[in-house]
């Protein structure tokens, strides 16, 4: 009987045996893959601007010619439109955010915050944005005429808020037409999108005879009479153009028309030498943290504690295995949540070994005990990681972009450090086969100044 009880425990032995070596050989070539990868740099982490260095670049937008309940898609529009913008002069990985200044910070207003990672020359920055002209069509008020002299003054007086704007264009294109005894006029033609065909076909409709002014960067291009509805969505920009300065326009509308206009208010720039030392820095405190945490799994809980570094090392490695695919941006604030989580990562581990030494005590077997703990810790460790996650998604879906970059990293590391703890250390701690009853094997079992 007991031949055949030991005969049926090995093949389930050595199976543990085999998984623990399989994901020891996976953990090494994680490894080997991260620094190959890096020093190649064939697959680099993203850095955000204060490790890359960059610009940032803080804008306040006019949002009075805008009816309240449209100003938020305008700022979603005026950011999708500055994105496409820096993104066509080849800027890597830009962040564009919107945001709004309550009355804490002044007068409420609507700002948007521009990023450029590796760009340090501000007036470069700025001339990639500053380029965008602003394009807005504008009803003239009934009873009104069209002033001789056009300013901003006159225009706000003369003209009704903007109807259409450069956020309802899809194309601009040059053409060449004849009217007015001209032959071959260079003009710019306007493509709308649906919802921009839709109101422009209706605002014609509604306003025959009625003197429809277009206007580029505050500057009337044309203030044309609607004589007949325009049902297809285009309109046609003519003036004092030759073919290269229409063909100009086109290009600049094409790189999108900012919806609403917006002004420079603050700028800020970070070399390369401050983010580098700031990516040295995070290195090296996390090499100290893992360092220690290492040491005192090790000094306190011995061979569990060993095989929970072990652990700790896979979790680092599998954490920066998602942050180059997923990819994520790392940031000094997301530097220093992966540090949190790596001592966070070593919490579920203590609980499990506090648990298993109470089960040893009792007379319990090593593998008795090891199930036991795993076991009776675990509903301590699913509700402490379930209030990380709920904390991090919070801080994820309410947060600024500083906010969310801490989050998301620290929100990672808690879910993945939940299955390193569960799955890996419990794997390593079966494979041994140890029955520490008594003895060294004891001792190794041991935790603090207890046997």
């Amino acid at each position: 009987m007991d031949s055949f009880e030991k005969c049926s425990r090995m093949p389930a032995m050595a199976q543990k045996r085999v998984t623990a070596l399989i994901i020891l050989i996976l953990g090494a070539a994680l490894g080997w893959y991260l620094y190959h990868s890096q020093i190649s740099g064939s697959k680099p982490f993203k850095l955000g601007l204060d490790l890359s260095g960059g610009t940032q670049l803080v804008y306040r937008a006019d949002t009075n010619a805008i009816n309240a309940t449209d100003v938020t898609d305008s700022m979603a529009a005026l950011r999708d439109t500055i994105e496409r913008r820096v993104n066509l002069f080849g800027v890597s990985e830009p962040i564009v955010q919107t945001e709004h200044a309550g009355a804490l910070a002044g007068s409420p207003e609507e700002r948007l915050i521009v990023e450029l990672p590796g760009i340090t020359d501000t007036q470069k920055a700025i001339q990639l944005i500053g380029q965008t002209p602003v394009l807005e069509f504008r009803l003239l008020k009934q009873g009104a005429s069209v002033p001789t002299e056009l300013s901003s003054t006159t225009i706000a007086a003369a003209f009704e808020p903007a109807a259409i704007t450069g956020k309802d264009l899809t194309s601009a294109q040059l053409e060449f037409q004849s009217s007015g005894g001209l032959t071959n006029e260079p003009v710019v033609v306007l493509h709308f999108n649906s919802e921009g065909s839709r109101m422009f076909a209706e605002l014609t409709a509604k306003n025959i005879n009625r003197n429809f002014g277009i206007f580029l960067d505050g500057v009337p291009i044309s203030v044309p009479v609607i004589r007949e509805s325009i049902p297809n969505g285009t309109a046609v920009i003519s003036g004092s153009f030759t073919p290269d300065t229409a063909k100009e326009l086109a290009r600049n509308l094409n790189y999108g028309a900012l919806p609403v206009p917006i002004e420079l208010i603050s700028t800020q720039t970070v070399s390369g030498t401050l983010g580098e030392k700031a990516v040295q820095d995070g290195v090296k405190a996390g090499l100290w943290g893992v360092a220690f945490v290492g040491l005192f799994m090790l000094l306190w809980y011995r061979l569990p504690g060993l095989l929970a570094t072990l652990a700790l090392v896979l979790y680092i490695f599998a954490n920066l295995l998602l942050f180059k695919f997923i990819p994520v941006t790392l940031t000094a604030a997301g530097i220093a949540a992966f540090i949190l989580s790596v001592g966070m990562a070593v919490d579920a581990n203590v609980l499990i070994f506090e648990r298993m030494k109470e089960e040893l005590k009792s007379g319990k077997s090593t593998k008795e005990a090891i199930e036991d703990g795993f076991a009776r810790a675990w509903p301590s460790i699913r509700d402490s990681n379930i209030s990380s996650m709920i904390t991090a998604v919070i801080l994820f879906w309410f947060g600024t972009s500083l906010i969310k970059g801490f989050a998301l990293v620290f929100g990672l590391g808690v879910l993945v450090s939940m299955l390193t703890a569960i799955t890996v250390s419990r794997t390593l701690l079966m494979a041994l086969g140890i029955n520490a009853k008594h003895g060294f094997t004891r001792f190794l079992f041991g935790s603090g100044t207890t046997h």
